[in-house]
């Protein structure tokens, strides 16, 4: 086991997330890995520790048996098996003993840990999500736009302490300030309940603060602006940093994620940085060939080329008019596909010039798809005749 800091060892904070510990991990791995040093015994032992480190910090029991611990916590049987209670020099039932310690690592392992344990200790405020609509245009172009979230502030009458003369209130003398009493039962097992004197609260509040009824945070709503970024896609996650719930007795603020979502488009469907759209085409038009206009994402007007001979399904390619590309200067492609309609509701001459057309058409020259599907027609009678 490395006796170096494992928070050192990856390059990040003892407040450090666990997303920002996994980008922290994957640096460092790829920096340090064996196949991209070869030969290089001191790049190995680095990798080595940089796994040992996370494989500890991404666990939040391990974590939290580390930052209590330190490395003793996995030494001398510790949590790694063998004797559980060796490698502490703790007494059973002495103050700060064996009896708090099991108390505290148990209540980890099942869920808990110094926050829950301790009422009065420093609470981090939790993450807020937010789902957020976006038209197809607004991602095309990037937009800010302003949300309205749940918010809780420091009682200012109070100073958070939730007490009428805005005083800390005094610890609990029964819970010493944990929250909880515990009893020793059948000589080993520890119960755990909730103090009957302060009611979980761990500080006895004798008259609460008018404001804020006690809890010390006044809830409400506030705005933020997010900045949407040109190309933005559908599931992108958006991080504000402290913008979540209100961390309490100093503790950090949570973050806000938001996460996007593309409304569906009337003319155009997406691919990544793609778009799609299918077009109609008179039958003269698809025959004869002819140019026609669309509109694009951002108001302007596209010129579509028609091939001569168009058939449905047929699909043209033209470059550069889909959507941004994030923290890019290139854009997709759009893909233009096109359906060739039959005309209804002929008036005569449509249906007179139509029957002179048909008539001069006989020997298939113009239909090579309508002649070569009856020739296999043909060749299939033959063969059973």
């Amino acid at each position: 086991m490395s006796d170096k800091d494992y928070y050192e060892v990856l390059g990040v904070s003892k407040t450090a997330t666990a997303d920002e510990l996994k980008r922290a991990y994957h640096s460092q791995a790829m920096k340090y890995h064996p196949d991209r040093n070869p030969n290089d015994p001191e790049a190995e032992v680095r990798f080595k520790e940089i796994n040992e480190a996370y494989d500890v910090l991404k666990d939040e029991q391990k974590r939290a048996a580390y930052d209590r611990y330190g490395k003793q916590a996995f030494q001398n049987g510790g949590m790694c098996g063998g004797n559980p209670f060796g490698g502490f020099g703790f007494d059973f039932n002495g103050a700060g003993g064996f009896s708090d310690m099991f108390s505290d690592i148990f209540s980890e392992f099942m869920g808990g840990g110094r926050q829950r344990s301790n009422p009065n200790a420093p609470q981090d405020g939790a993450d807020l999500r937010y789902n957020l609509d976006v038209t197809l245009e607004e991602a095309f172009n990037g937009i800010e736009k302003e949300i309205t979230i749940p918010h809780a502030e420091i009682c200012e009458e109070c100073h958070g302490h939730g007490t009428e003369d805005g005083k800390e209130a005094p610890i609990c003398t029964t819970c010493h300030g944990r929250g909880k009493v515990q009893s020793q039962k059948g000589g080993f097992f520890i119960v755990e309940t909730t103090c009957p004197t302060c009611k979980g609260k761990g500080k006895i509040v004798k008259s609460a603060c008018k404001k804020c009824r006690g809890e010390g945070l006044l809830h409400g709503e506030k705005q933020i602006k997010i900045k949407i970024p040109a190309g933005i896609e559908s599931d992108t996650r958006m991080r504000v940093a402290g913008a979540g719930e209100t961390g309490l007795r100093g503790g950090q603020n949570g973050d806000l994620y938001v996460f996007i979502n593309v409304l569906p488009h009337q003319l155009y469907a997406r691919e990544g940085a793609n778009l799609y759209t299918t077009v109609p085409v008179s039958m003269a038009c698809a025959a004869l060939g002819g140019k026609m206009e669309i509109p694009s994402i951002d108001g302007r007007s596209i010129n579509v080329n028609i091939p001569v001979g168009t058939q449905t399904n047929q699909q043209i390619k033209i470059s550069g008019e889909g959507m941004p590309i994030i923290r890019s200067k290139h854009k997709g492609d759009l893909f233009v596909r096109f359906v060739v309609e039959t005309p209804v509701n002929l008036s005569a001459r449509q249906k007179e010039l139509l029957e002179e057309f048909r008539s001069l058409s006989e020997d298939d020259k113009c239909q090579p798809q309508s002649k070569g599907f009856m020739d296999k027609i043909k060749e299939l009678f033959k063969s059973v005749a």
